[in-house]
């Protein structure tokens, strides 16, 4: 399993050390781990295309483990911060698109899960890094920065819990599929804000409602391991409606991409790379 857990956690902490007390529509802002060099400096600031004078957050490796120490071994989160990003706020109703680069565990709708359970909206966010990473720690500094460009205070226990969800969903990804795991994830948020749950055993029922409906088998410790992390969520003062809304417009996006004349052509280049497999093989056996 790679450092994923580490750079999500400090992209949640940069959100929140920036200057802005608002944000308009437009503003934009970076967040840079602290052991880039100056040269991966100026090449991710290239890569996210931003001016000298843009405002930055620096993410620390210290950060990193404070969020994520009670998720993963120390080890895996490691000891330098070099993950970074750059958020664009969107005006009200556009909800949360993600876009990676060089990020090799965490998904782009494990990221838009996640920062909707931290509350966070209306954005454009770019993750990457100089090299391939797991992607962990971006949500840390992701987190961080958009706290103190809005204003708007995230509770540390809600930080906790989107950290949470995100490494629980990449685990579950490489037991069952990244596909699967992260449609489990979305699919039971749904149901827990429509069912309002009181106790988890009645989260329990939603989940193997769900695992049976999209087909998908989960042990025992992986529905006692999600019964606990939803519990958590259904005792935060989470907005559901809000995180739906979030849910729904990554879904959206995806189904623009899927339908589009580009993503029709890379779907179709990955079928005809299928079939030409398929057509090799058949091939050996005339």
């Amino acid at each position: 399993m790679r450092k994923i857990f580490a750079w999500l956690g400090v992209l949640f902490l940069s959100f929140a050390t920036m200057a802005q007390a608002d944000s308009a529509v437009g503003d934009v802002i970076v967040t840079l781990g602290e052991n880039l060099s100056p040269a991966q400096k100026e090449q991710l600031l290239a890569e996210m295309d931003v001016p000298n004078d843009v405002t930055t957050v620096t993410v620390s490796n210290a950060e990193e483990h404070k969020y994520l120490g009670e998720y993963i071994p120390k080890a895996q989160i490691g000891s330098k911060a070099i993950s970074s990003s750059k958020i664009t706020m969107k005006e009200k109703g556009y909800r949360i698109n993600v876009q990676t680069n060089n990020i090799s565990w965490v998904s782009k709708e494990m990221y838009a899960n996640a920062l909707s359970t931290a509350g966070i909206k209306d954005a454009d966010i770019y993750i990457t890094a100089p090299f391939e990473v797991s992607g962990t720690a971006a949500l840390t500094g992701l987190i961080k920065a958009y706290e103190t460009s809005t204003g708007e205070k995230i509770p540390e226990e809600q930080k906790q819990v989107a950290n949470e969800e995100m490494v629980t969903t990449a685990k579950l990804g490489d037991k069952i599929g990244e596909q699967q795991a992260t449609e489990l994830i979305q699919r039971i948020k749904e149901e827990v804000a429509k069912e309002n749950p009181q106790t988890i055993q009645e989260i329990k029922v939603i989940i193997n409602n769900v695992s049976n409906e999209l087909n998908i088998q989960l042990t025992q410790d992986q529905i006692n391991q999600l019964a606990a992390l939803f519990d958590k969520m259904k005792n935060l003062d989470i907005n559901w409606d809000q995180v739906n809304q979030q849910i729904d417009k990554a879904k959206e996006k995806w189904n623009e991409f899927k339908n589009s004349e580009e993503g029709k052509g890379i779907l179709q280049s990955i079928l005809d790379f299928l079939q030409s497999i398929v057509d090799w093989i058949a091939g050996l056996f005339k």
